[in-house]
């Protein structure tokens, strides 16, 4: 990170760095690693024998006791993998899934495919703090429900989803659960087999693994259609060769990211709480999205009126500052943020949000240097706004 050591970097929910205990398991393992572990001679079985023993130490670190944990290519093909999955070879039973408004667009967007195949799909509104309405969920269900997939917690706002009510709800109807936790796998301690749903889903870069590598757990007796074809690696539910040196160096960033998760996740809050409560106090006109609900304790995602977020950003950057906005503008959608605007928050005030995501090397100088720029940029900003001239006016 001495390369980076100028800048600010408050996007770890978009992605981590690479811890520096995984950078030195990958440093040993390039080289003696890249045997086909589908092969029958040696150096192959041993990167067989090193995939399995990096998969049950996953299994272990996540409290998986039986089920699967199949490798994929990421938290988007483990969505799709989890979704389509179980639409395939259930829809003897049904053709009806249940999601959020609020979802990652990989849960989205495999959905609306799944439309288009004569699935029917529907999305349960939140309240204004991002939460899961559990009376809809419930008079939502029906026989043909084959599935319900609600995220764990929000990659934008941080807001933790009543997970444990949720699976109650639908093992009453015995409807299968699959929830994204991509945000939450490393930064909660967690127990899969306590926590009761049927498919979960986690990515390797957001708890400070490589790109390019995730996986599903999948519980024991779950009908599963694999969505790639080809090989019979994975139990047969995911066709290609392993990423060998991505999956063993995943199984290590678990490790790193899952110990002393608790104390740093108290870090980590003191950190965004001083952050919040300076930015309220030096901006007007601003407000935190989902803060009277259960949050990541590193996730501030924040509304500042009549500016864009984009505007922010581009002038945050120039300061060194790396953060995030709830708007789309930058993946070439002009369109705000679904999740803020399933929250309430009107359109013109959505476009205005900026996320701050904490890391492990996040200081308190970060936040001193946010506190002092980010009021100057906005005070910038606001002066040009017409619709900051304006509000003035009716206020």
């Amino acid at each position: 990170m001495n390369k980076y050591k100028d800048i600010v970097y408050l996007d770890h929910n978009a992605t981590t760095y690479l811890a520096p205990e995984v950078i030195e398991k990958i440093k040993t393992l390039l080289e003696p690693n890249f045997a086909n572990p589908s092969s029958l001679y040696g150096i192959s079985l041993r990167a067989k024998e090193e995939l399995e023993d990096a998969r049950a130490e996953m299994k272990k670190l996540l409290g998986i006791s039986s089920g699967q944990l199949i490798f994929t290519g990421g938290g988007s093909e483990s969505d799709n993998l989890a979704i389509k999955g179980v639409a395939y070879a259930n829809q003897r039973k049904g053709k009806h899934i249940i999601t959020s408004a609020i979802e990652h667009h990989a849960v989205l967007h495999t959905c609306e495919n799944l439309q288009k195949q004569g699935f029917e799909i529907t999305y349960i509104p939140v309240d204004d703090q991002g939460v899961v309405k559990l009376d809809e969920l419930k008079k939502t269900i029906r026989k043909d429900t084959v599935l319900i997939s609600i995220m764990y917690a929000n990659n934008e706002t941080g807001v933790i989803q009543p997970m444990a009510e949720i699976v109650k709800i639908a093992k009453e109807q015995g409807v299968l659960v699959h929830t994204d936790a991509v945000q939450v796998i490393g930064k909660l301690p967690i127990n899969i087999d306590e926590l009761g749903v049927d498919l979960l889903s986690l990515s390797a870069h957001k708890f400070y693994g490589l790109k390019g590598v995730g996986a599903l757990y999948v519980k024991k007796r779950v009908l599963l259609d694999p969505i790639i074809n080809g090989g019979e690696q994975e139990n047969g539910k995911r066709a290609g060769t392993e990423n060998v040196v991505g999956i063993l160096a995943m199984a290590e960033a678990l490790k790193v990211s899952l110990k002393n998760a608790k104390d740093e996740g108290l870090r980590e809050k003191k950190l965004r709480d001083k952050l919040e409560n300076g930015l309220l106090s030096s901006i007007p006109e601003s407000f935190i999205n989902g803060k009277g609900a259960d949050r990541l304790s590193n996730t501030c995602n924040i509304i500042i009126k009549y500016i864009e977020g984009e505007s922010m950003l581009l002038h945050l950057d120039a300061n060194n500052i790396c953060a995030s906005s709830g708007s789309a503008c930058t993946s070439g959608s002009l369109d705000p943020s679904h999740v803020l605007l399933a929250m309430g928050v009107p359109h013109e005030f959505a476009h205005g949000s900026l996320r701050f995501s904490f890391g492990k090397l996040n200081t308190e100088e970060d936040v001193n240097k946010v506190l002092e720029v980010l009021p100057k940029i906005i005070k910038t900003l606001r002066a040009m706004s017409p619709l900051w001239d304006e509000s003035k006016k009716t206020n």
